[in-house]
């Protein structure tokens, strides 16, 4: 991997790892239409730690008041009630879905899942899906001419069936083209939250997940010796501080915007690279992971 492949591939990382459009999958096209190697699953995993720890940041306030009050709840029971206590469980267990599915289908993701017929499929499909979910919360938000606003659930609503339900939403990001923040941010909307608090939520649980899948391929990646640290690291810088970037202008974002414009992006991508790969433009297979 080239010092210009890691500065295109840390802002790509960066720029999309937490708007729903899929992250993994513009690493995955920008690679291919480059004609650069895919720079795989662990390029991708390390890589997130650095725009994770951009969500730590940004959210320090809420993950330090969220951590005293779980730490408190391990020994005071009472303080189990507490919403910020509550919030930290309901992390953990939302974190469990794709924990056991990122070790179940290890192989998958980081060979057939990467396939940019499934890619594009996905980026389709789930584009729509939060389409309807964001038309669903623009309706309860706005009322209707025989209908008044509908009250949307807060985190302070959060039960363990919701954050399973988050948990899942954020495991289908496993697959390229879903989209993480996509996936749960949509799940919050079917379920009744707001907007900024779906998102919120979002962002939390996927730190735990993202920075234990990092510390994973980082574990492996170094018994192997075939990462380009150089580069790797360079790129990782650069995720983290487009990442940030993005996350202070999407919370805004979010509080007064539809999702639509993803959504139509996400649809109109994926019909280009169907159209692509079917013309033989695109191979949708993978070449070997850059080193």
């Amino acid at each position: 991997m080239t010092w210009l492949e890691s500065l295109v591939l840390g802002l790509v990382q960066g720029l999309t790892e937490f708007l729903p459009v899929s992250s993994s999958a513009h690493l995955r096209l920008t690679a291919a239409f480059s004609g650069w190697r895919d720079p795989g699953a662990a390029f991708t995993a390390i890589t997130q730690i650095g725009t994770e720890a951009a969500v730590l940041i940004y959210f320090r306030k809420d993950i330090g008041r969220i951590l005293a009050a779980w730490s408190r709840s391990l020994v005071d029971r009472s303080m189990r009630q507490d919403p910020d206590a509550r919030t930290g469980w309901l992390v953990i267990v939302g974190s469990i879905p794709i924990g056991v599915l990122g070790l179940t289908l290890k192989d998958q993701i980081e060979g057939p899942f990467r396939d940019l017929r499934v890619t594009a499929a996905m980026l389709v499909l789930i584009g729509v899906v939060i389409g309807v979910a964001d038309r669903l919360a623009a309706r309860d938000e706005k009322g209707g001419r025989h209908r008044a606003p509908k009250q949307r659930k807060d985190l302070s609503d959060l039960g363990v069936k919701d954050g399973l339900v988050y948990g899942c939403c954020q495991a289908l990001a496993l697959v390229p083209g879903v989209s993480r923040s996509g996936a749960t941010i949509s799940g919050g909307l079917f379920m009744g939250y707001r907007r900024e608090a779906a998102a919120r939520y979002s962002f939390l649980l996927a730190v735990p997940a993202v920075l234990a899948s990092g510390a994973f391929e980082l574990k492996d990646a170094m018994a192997s010796g075939q990462v380009a640290w150089g580069p790797t690291l360079f790129a990782t810088l650069v995720a983290f501080a487009s990442g940030y970037a993005v996350i202070a202008w999407f919370m805004k974002y979010i509080s007064t915007k539809s999702f639509m414009p993803f959504v139509w992006y996400r649809i109109a991508l994926g019909i280009v690279i169907i159209g692509l790969v079917t013309a033989g433009v695109l191979s949708p297979h993978a070449a070997e992971p850059a080193e």
